[in-house]
């Protein structure tokens, strides 16, 4: 019998980590190949770096799904529960971007990774209002991106 953190559980943990990356790559790739451009607009047209990233994705998925490498064991306890909470504060950002605007999902993002890596509440606190006050220069001002205030706060 083979436990968890055997030499056959590590590559099938590579193997499910590449058939993710896969899917991924698909739904990207579909996702690209459906924006529309005008003809008046750049000769290559804004889906060609998606769809060129969508395949690189499925090629190198591809390449670690037949040659597994021998991957680390899953991680369990308060690691796995780091690992979940990041992709789920970077969610729960992308729905509060809308509501609450640019800069406050941003700082709730970046203060929730802070605190999963050990900074105190007020280094978390200060990061978030950095990082969301920097961003927001960077883009509204310097790339000239529109970025929602937020509907609730009437902005």
């Amino acid at each position: 019998m083979t436990t968890s953190t055997g030499p056959r559980a590590s590559t099938r943990s590579d193997r499910i980590g590449a058939i993710v990356l896969l899917v991924l790559a698909l739904l990207y790739g579909l996702e690209a190949s459906r924006i529309a451009y005008s003809f008046s607009s750049d000769p290559l047209g804004p889906r060609v770096f998606p769809l060129a990233l969508a395949g690189l994705l499925a090629l190198l998925s591809l390449i670690y799904l037949m040659r597994p490498s021998g991957a680390e064991s899953w991680p369990r306890g308060r690691l796995l529960a780091a690992s979940l909470a990041i992709p789920a504060l970077v969610l729960a950002a992308a729905l509060l971007l809308e509501p609450l605007g640019f800069a406050i999902a941003i700082t709730v993002m970046v203060v929730g990774v802070g605190r999963i890596f050990g900074a105190s509440w007020r280094a978390a606190l200060i990061g978030g209002v950095a990082q969301a006050a920097l961003w927001f220069v960077i883009f509204r001002y310097l790339l000239d991106v529109y970025l929602p205030g937020g509907s609730l706060l009437g902005l």
